[in-house]
């Protein structure tokens, strides 16, 4: 029996949906609801993993219950002003965590960037978020995993399977124990949404 599953998902499956605030737009690459809630809907989110443009310096919007990681993934210069202070995410491919309910406004360095967002109700899921290049191995838990490759072709493995992907392509593999994500060729970003209730 195979230690995992994987579905496809190609850029036409990616939905498009407005920020909560109404300031932007982010592109969906996958997401999960509770059961009765529409698809895309802010509402009955569980997590949701996309890509989005911050042309403007604004505000964020209110996702209270809600944990982020956030990173840069096309410019630089990105700080999210916080009544705490900033939350720096001005070098890019860096992972940064935080509330989603922390109010923030952003800040725009060096002009117009592009980011990946992993939403994930706290007392739902445990959430990750990390870069994997050529040559590196990474320890998957039991759960969910998103592998998105943003700007070059990915070829890697999860366990005794292979798998090539085109730029701008997605990958969900469903993990049922611990496996190793080989990476071959390429960049990728690995969301990982792990269940509370498989979570240690």
């Amino acid at each position: 029996m195979s230690d995992a599953s994987f579905t496809p998902l190609p850029p036409e499956s990616f939905r498009r949906t407005p920020w909560k605030n109404g300031g932007g737009v982010t592109i969906d690459i996958a997401d999960a609801y509770r059961e009765g809630a529409a698809p895309g809907s802010w509402e009955g989110m569980i997590w949701r993993f996309g890509r989005t443009s911050i042309v403007a310096p604004g505000p964020f919007s209110d996702l209270t219950g809600y944990e982020r990681l956030q990173l840069v993934i096309a410019g630089s210069g990105l700080v999210l002003e916080t009544p705490a202070g900033e939350i720096d995410l001005r070098s890019p491919s860096k992972p940064v965590r935080y509330d989603g309910g922390t109010p923030i406004v952003s800040r725009l360095e060096n002009g117009p960037v592009e980011v990946v967002n992993l939403i994930a109700d706290r007392t739902l899921c445990e959430i990750d978020l990390i870069v994997t290049d050529a040559g590196h191995a990474t320890k998957l838990r039991a759960g969910l995993h998103v592998v998105y490759a943003p700007h070059i072709a990915f070829a890697g493995s999860c366990g005794a399977s292979s798998f090539c992907m085109d730029t701008g392509h997605a990958l969900l593999i469903e993990t049922k124990d611990f496996v190793t994500l080989g990476a071959e060729t390429g960049l990728a970003i690995v969301a990982s949404i792990i269940p509370r209730s498989a979570a240690p």
